[in-house]
């Protein structure tokens, strides 16, 4: 029982941890959408923007990538203790990407440039990072658990003694056959 606890314990806290990097990696690559400044009021510039969808997919890109590296080791590094280490995934996977998200959005990492052509007296600037598609939130978690299950399903297979075909002339499997 501690075995399992300890793998559990060990998968969902490196997960979490992991979270840290990834979303300062997300802030660097992700584009910020410009704002203008009119009285005092930050207003999107252009409606429009690209930027917004592109900071889902660099976030998507980056916790995903994550996602397959970590369920691809914990399959090679958990023969034993399958299922803690699926549920660390999991969870610690759910994790991570809260923590990316937090991480991202609280620190600027890399060059923030805004281009945009302004009229007298209006200025820009960068707008923050934010996930507008809250979904993508499990892209970490929902491609660790599918690699490692898919891993481990073909392992499983590969290893079947049912993939065996019987010797011929094994009368004894012929004659258990209905018909």
């Amino acid at each position: 029982m501690a075995r399992e606890v300890r793998a559990f314990a060990i998968t969902a806290l490196t997960l979490a941890a992991l979270g840290l990097p990834a979303g300062l990696l997300w802030s660097a690559l992700s584009p910020r959408p410009p704002y203008r400044i009119i009285d005092q009021t930050p207003t999107l510039a252009d409606p429009s923007t690209q930027a917004l969808i592109a900071a889902d997919g660099w976030f998507a890109a980056v916790t995903g990538g994550l996602g397959l590296a970590c369920g691809a080791l914990a399959w090679f590094l958990s023969r034993r203790v399958q299922l803690p280490v699926v549920l660390g995934l999991c969870l610690g996977g759910m994790a991570g990407a809260f923590v990316a998200l937090w991480a991202g959005t609280t620190f600027t990492v890399g060059v923030v440039a805004v281009e945009a052509s302004a009229a007298p007296g209006v200025t820009f600037t960068p707008g923050p990072l934010a996930l507008t598609a809250k979904g993508v939130l499990v892209s970490w978690p929902l491609l660790a658990v599918g690699l490692f299950g898919f891993l481990e399903g073909m392992h499983g297979y590969r290893e079947s003694p049912l993939r065996k075909p019987h010797p011929p002339g094994d009368t004894h499997l012929d004659e258990t056959r209905p018909g």
